[in-house]
């Protein structure tokens, strides 16, 4: 029988601490909560006024056979300023500080290992500042905080970006090739959509009336963006799909080019422009993704394995 481990980490505002880990395979809930601190069941008022000794903080409860600490301690540093003793972008005082919570010894002793391990790597110039702390009773924040990024994406998004969080990560985490080296791999299309947000013309592309089955994954990165499942003839003359394949590689970000108000859709590892997102959508999710081809390279399901996506494999069975 598999045995579920718990993880609790605090990054700044924990709407924001949802999303990354939320919907990766071996992740079973992510609960947004409040511990630390000595005051019983707070409520979100009491904890922001920095007096209950609280951190907000996300839960985990997690599969270490699928999803390890180890990669879990990844993805919470490239979502915060570890230097931040004060708080997280624009969220300050005490509640909105930065820290792991160690479950076991085991826990404590990879929290310190991956710690160091950041310090070496000089990625920083100010010291890391995260404490490592054993857990301590954890409070489920109120309903309307609970997975907050699904809930109201457009005002999540704007949070996001406004607070500096996106821009942070964007210049101190995701590993990007140069334009040079990029210009070389690219087709000319393909550089001109993923770097300069164009967009190629309707009906004349590579996927939009494309039915193999299998996944559609960015061009730089490789990372998995949607999957044929999903895609439907939306009559538009791109590739389109109802959701997703997983939420946490897409940013969606309000666009004003061109004289309109839309959400543009972007790859968050390679931030490439992918396309955009409207509510025109088949019933159940009302979501159109409307993609450029030239943003994606398809893996067919019999290459799944063999390209490194076999956690994919089980949807084409």
């Amino acid at each position: 029988m598999t045995q579920y481990e718990l993880a609790t980490f605090a990054g700044g505002c924990f709407w924001c601490m949802v999303e990354p880990f939320d919907q990766q395979p071996g992740i079973i809930e992510v609960i947004s909560g409040y511990t630390g601190g000595f005051k019983d069941n707070p409520t979100y008022e009491d904890v922001c006024s920095n007096t209950t000794g609280h951190y907000e903080a996300v839960q985990i409860t997690f599969d270490p056979g699928i999803f390890p600490y180890q990669k879990l301690m990844k993805l919470f540093w490239q979502q915060i300023d570890p230097t931040d003793s004060e708080g997280q972008f624009n969220d300050r005082g005490s509640s909105y500080r930065t820290a792991i919570f160690y479950h076991n010894e085991e826990q404590r002793r990879l929290a310190e290992a991956s710690k160091e391990e950041l310090k070496k790597s000089n990625r920083f110039e100010k010291p890391i500042v995260t404490e490592i702390l054993p857990a301590k009773s954890f409070f489920p924040a109120e309903e309307k905080h609970q997975y907050y990024y699904r809930k109201i994406p457009f005002h999540y998004n704007l949070y996001k970006e406004g607070s500096g969080r996106a821009k942070f990560i964007r210049e101190n985490w995701k590993k990007r090739k140069s334009d040079e080296e990029l210009r070389k791999e690219l087709t000319p299309i393909q550089y001109e959509v993923t770097r300069h947000n164009a967009t190629e013309p309707p009906f004349q592309n590579e996927f939009w009336n494309h039915t193999g089955e299998g996944i559609y994954v960015d061009i730089i990165s490789g990372e998995p963006l949607f999957s044929s499942l999903d895609k439907y003839d939306a009559g538009c003359g791109w590739p389109s799909f109802t959701k997703s394949l997983r939420k946490n590689e897409i940013e969606e970000k309000f666009d004003t080019s061109h004289g309109l108000r839309r959400i543009e859709v972007r790859a968050k590892t390679s931030d490439s422009h992918l396309g955009h997102v409207f509510d025109d959508g088949p019933k159940p999710y009302g979501s159109r993704y409307c993609i450029n081809s030239a943003a994606l390279r398809f893996v067919p399901k019999d290459k799944l394995e063999e390209e490194g996506y076999g956690e994919f494999r089980n949807l084409f069975l």
